[in-house]
């Protein structure tokens, strides 16, 4: 009962914090760490972000076929090529090469040496100031058709900063996107199409592993294959709602109340690794 519990909680911390711009990464390294029940373990992260992956794609589903199909007709057909749809598949394309390029690169660096409290409790404070930054003195003039090839590669570069847990993939880009005077609604839409690519692709490069859960796990948090299929489940129910929700809000918000408790959680973090509550 203790497993299922841990699992439905790890469920909805990975499906709340995925596409808010707090860093779901940070979350998973830094609460069961403060709980006592160990590194939930490479197999079960990546099986249960299949849950979440699986919402954007089901919550972008008409975005994403009308995109591809426009898309895909553009290499054929002249008459395509100029349409937002089409120039849209093109910039989450070059968008996502960076986050793809140093994702591979800099492979081993991220799982170990970038899943440090410190780093993590550091860049949750610096990229929540830049977000409160960004999210402030932002033109707002820009809507999403405005889009260009120049703005979606420095949203790309910006995504790709979210290797590094704590900055967040979401948070990154639209502090990017902020930036460079688009409106909130915009700057987060193309951040949850912008991250399909690096999310799907993270899973599918991570399902060689999944085989390997139970075994994996029962050396460290002790998960076996039903606590990881809850988790997941719950990650989707969770996630899909998140993404519904934060659509609506930033409509007519701005982007306080996740900067103020990004910096809350990374201030906490680095006080409680100074104490020696919790260790790097």
């Amino acid at each position: 009962m203790v497993e299922f519990l841990q699992a439905v909680f790890l469920g909805v911390l990975q499906g709340l914090t995925e596409f808010l711009p707090i860093s779901s990464s940070a979350h998973l390294r830094i609460f069961p760490e403060l709980f006592g029940w160990g590194d939930p373990g490479a197999p079960f992260t990546a099986v249960i972000q299949i849950g979440t992956e699986l919402a954007v794609l089901i919550y972008f589903r008409k975005d994403i076929w009308r995109i591809a199909n426009a898309w895909l007709r553009s290499l054929a057909k002249p008459e395509y090529r100029g349409t937002f749809d089409a120039r849209m598949g093109w910039f989450i394309i070059v968008g996502s090469l960076p986050i793809v390029i140093l994702g591979v690169a800099l492979k081993d660096v991220i799982e170990q040496d970038f899943r440090n409290l410190w780093i993590i409790g550091t860049t949750l404070i610096v990229l929540g100031i830049v977000l409160g930054i960004a999210d402030r003195f932002s033109r707002n003039d820009r809507e999403i058709k405005q889009l260009t090839l120049r703005h979606a590669v420095y949203m790309g570069f910006a995504q790709a900063a979210a290797l590094i847990p704590g900055v967040s993939r979401s948070g990154a880009t639209i502090s990017m996107g902020r930036f460079l005077g688009y409106e909130r609604e915009a700057a987060t839409r193309f951040a949850f199409l912008l991250a399909i690519p690096a999310v799907v692709g993270a899973g599918l490069f991570e399902l060689g592993e999944i085989s390997h859960v139970g075994e994996s796990a029962a050396g460290e948090a002790g998960y076996g294959w039903v606590a990881t299929i809850t988790a997941t489940i719950t990650s989707f129910i969770v996630g899909y709602a998140a993404i519904a929700w934060l659509l609506r809000y930033v409509s007519t918000r701005s982007y306080a109340p996740f900067v103020i408790y990004r910096i809350v959680l990374g201030t906490s973090v680095l006080i409680l690794l100074g104490a020696g509550v919790l260790t790097p």
